[in-house]
Parts: structure tokens; sequence; C-alpha cells
């Protein structure tokens, strides 16, 4: 938060770029299938569409402090999360990208029909558990820093009561995971269990720079044992 309490809005420009490269994005996955009516991978790219509108859309009224915090790399972001977010955002792409190549391969959706049903599941009820984890945390951010510029402090409402990174599940399971089953690929599981390796990792990095510099983290570490998962990890 700036000195005089007003907050910086993302200004038009940023805005048209992340629309340019949006639509970069999705021109690349059906260059990628080869053919332009892949539904599965329409269905995917309007429900993940949809989904993240209304999430933005309720946290604006929420908690738009998250998504002002949300829309830049914060001062003090740790060198080694900007590799890991840009081997993150590889790794993402790549479930979409192996399930477009396979649909350019086969033509057909590789999964029972039913699959695309409980893909859509999974990711309608993570989305919103993240928009809960999002609702009440003021501090998260898309990179890890101490947010010594807007009184980072623990939060241990919502669902920061059972574990202390509700969000990352939310991604694995919700993200990862959900993907392949809307897309229809199971050469896709491969990019997502990378994905989820690659999110444990960071969880557990996060975790200790949260216990060396964040005041009370350490207290709360010990009242919620948990990272991701209630009574395994």
């Amino acid at each position: 938060m700036q000195k005089d309490g007003k907050e910086k809005s993302v200004s038009p420009f940023r805005i048209f770029l992340g629309w340019i490269f949006l639509g970069v994005f999705v021109a690349s996955i059906f260059l990628c299938a080869g053919r332009w009516d892949w539904i599965a991978g329409w269905n995917f790219i309007g429900v993940v569409t949809c989904g993240q509108v209304l999430n933005v859309l309720y946290l604006r009224k929420k908690n738009p402090e998250v998504l002002r915090g949300r829309s830049r790399i914060g001062k003090g972001t740790k060198p080694w999360d900007k590799v890991w977010l840009f081997l993150f955002m590889v790794f993402y792409m790549a479930i979409i990208y192996v399930a477009a190549f396979d649909f350019g391969r086969s033509g057909i959706f590789g999964m029972p029909l039913g699959c695309f049903w409980a893909g859509m599941g999974f990711y309608v009820v993570f989305l919103v558990l993240m928009t809960w984890a999002m609702a009440e945390n003021p501090h998260f951010e898309k990179t890890v820093r101490i947010q010594h510029d807007r009184n980072h402090r623990v939060i241990d409402t919502g669902p920061y009561r059972f574990v202390r990174h509700p969000g990352y599940v939310c991604v694995i399971l919700g993200y990862f995971f959900s993907a392949p089953l809307m897309l229809g690929s199971w050469r896709a599981f491969v990019p997502a269990g990378l994905s989820a390796l690659w999110m444990v990792v960071r969880t557990a990095l996060e975790d200790q720079t949260l216990r060396r510099e964040l005041d009370g983290y350490e207290e709360y570490a010990q009242r919620v044992k948990y990272r991701l998962l209630p009574c395994i990890w």
C-alpha cells in the first residue's frame, strides 16, 4: 500500500498486453492441435475463462487488495521464485499443448465423456476454495516475498485454519489434474504430475521463508501442522 493510502490501479496498457498474450496463447493451442474443431479445447477455455471472471468479480467486492497485489511482481520477491514462476508457466502450458497435440494426432476425445464432467466438477469445487482463500488473505500474491510494504501478517482464518497453503492444494487438484480430464488426454497427466511436483517444491521453499522471516508464522505453524493436506503433510 502506498504511503498516501492510495493504491495503484492496473494500467490500460498492461491490460491490453494481457489480452494480446491470451489471444496468442489460445491461437497457439489450436495451431498445436492443427485444427480448430477441438470441442474439448473450446469447452476448457470457456470453463476456465468463466471461472476466472467470476473469481475476479467476487474479489473486487470482497478483497480488491489481493487483485492489486497479484497484478505485479512485488519488491523483494525471492530470486529463486522468479525462476520457479517461469518454469511453472512452462509446465502448466505443457499440459494444454500435450492435450492439443494428442487430439491433433487422433482427432478424438481420448477419455470417456464423463471424465470431462468430472474434471469440470474438480475445477469448480477447487475454484470456490481458491476464491475463499484469496478472499481471506490480502497477501495472496503470485510470488514469494515478505510484504513489508503491505503490513504482511499471518492469516489464520478461513481455510488457513486447516492447512497453511490452501491455495496450492486448489491449484494442484483444481487446475493441474482437472485440465487433462476436461481436455480428454491421458498423456497430459505427465506434465500435470510434473507441475504438481514443482508446486510441492515451492510449498516447501515458501514455508521455510515464512518461518524464517515472517513474525508469528513459526507459532502459526505449530498450531496448524499441515502444509497442504490435513493429517497427511
